[in-house]
């Protein structure tokens, strides 16, 4: 690795060691002048870093101090290179803040930071939004976050307020976190294998984050949960990394209901949509139904009917069209215990198909 070049604050004249030599020495600048046959004004200039030592100067230092005049030539030399540096290095920085400051205007650098992302270090911390971003200019960083404002998934919620910078940023923050993720090869022909296991993982309801990873890892699925940013209702994140699917969730709701339909409807895009085309990637966040496009609407039966058949789903939400505190609440973990599935994903799903979020069980949603 090559070896950092240090540039130094300030650069060093060989006239400002010259003087320390002379008052060393007790020799006064005149007398000296005269001994090497210099006018004093001349040295003056040179003591005062306004004038370069030249090859005959330096051999007139040679003769009258006895220090080599390769010295003062690489002395001065030295100093040049180090002024350049020095001018160069301003330049950069002031291109740098320059920088940064657009930057600031297309990335939540504050939330950046607060996941230590970023340091004291302008250059750093550059660098740090290429590569996050997978740029390498302002322009290019303009260019995909202008892009992605565009796409379908950032139709507004007609619930929350959107930050599509954000919402960008935490998806960049996501893709580029899974690059460094390692697990086996993927095969979709495990599919019924993964979503038994997963099955069975929320039934049990234990440990379910750190073990959901371990599944997926297994069968070379990429898993991770990042927290969401501020005004970016994200609930999951499904898309290609490398050689394997990845998805991601924000654990917004942190109930057992929401994040196993969550999982299991990025699963869907995973097996029906990333497979054939490892281009996509999908953006789960919070709209209103009628927004969602046609795929996002397969993710979602699919998720539905890798816990309750529709047959099943229909039978038992006709037997319950309101919610009845004395038998509907029965009826689920009937349902459930007979399907072997968490109440709480019976309840969830109720709730959200009967848009009767209000509605308060005995059923414990906690995830744990």
């Amino acid at each position: 690795m090559e070896a950092k070049q240090y540039i130094p604050f300030e650069a060093t004249h060989p006239g400002f060691v010259l003087k320390e030599e002379l008052q060393a020495r007790g020799i006064k600048q005149k007398e000296f002048a005269l001994d090497i046959d210099m006018q004093p004004t001349m040295l003056n200039e040179l003591i005062k870093e306004k004038r370069a030592v030249t090859a005959e100067i330096a051999l007139s230092f040679e003769k009258a101090l006895g220090i080599p005049a390769d010295f003062w030539m690489r002395f001065q030399s030295g100093y040049e290179l180090d002024c350049a540096r020095i001018k160069e290095r301003n330049i950069r920085k002031t291109q740098q803040i320059e920088i940064w400051g657009l930057i600031k205007q297309y990335v939540p650098v504050n939330i950046f930071t607060k996941l230590g992302l970023l340091t004291n270090s302008l250059a750093d911390n550059i660098s740090k939004i290429w590569e996050v971003y997978e740029v390498n200019s302002i322009d290019l960083l303009v260019e995909r976050v202008s892009v992605h404002k565009n796409k379908e998934y950032y139709k507004k919620s007609g619930k929350l307020k959107n930050d599509q910078i954000n919402i960008f940023a935490w998806s960049r923050l996501a893709q580029w976190r899974a690059k460094s993720e390692v697990v086996g090869d993927f095969d979709i022909k495990n599919k019924d294998a993964i979503i038994l296991e997963l099955k069975a993982l929320f039934y049990s309801n234990t440990n379910v984050v750190s073990k959901t990873k371990a599944i997926f890892n297994k069968y070379g699925i990429k898993f991770l949960v990042i927290e969401k940013f501020k005004q970016s209702p994200i609930d999951g994140y499904s898309f290609w990394s490398n050689n394997n699917p990845a998805i991601v969730v924000t654990m917004r709701k942190k109930q057992l209901d929401n994040f196993a339909f969550t999982v299991m409807h990025e699963l869907g895009h995973v097996f029906e949509h990333l497979q054939p085309n490892e281009t996509e990637e999908f953006l789960d966040i919070e709209y209103p139904n009628s927004d969602i496009g046609e795929k996002e609407q397969e993710a979602n039966r699919l998720a539905r009917q890798f816990f309750i058949d529709d047959v099943v789903w229909q039978r038992f939400f006709s037997d319950n069209p309101k919610f009845n505190y004395r038998t509907t609440e029965k009826q689920m973990i009937q349902l459930a215990s007979g399907l072997k599935i968490h109440p709480s994903v019976v309840f969830g799903r109720y709730c959200f198909e009967t848009n009767q979020f209000a509605v308060k069980a005995g059923i414990d949603r906690t995830i744990n």
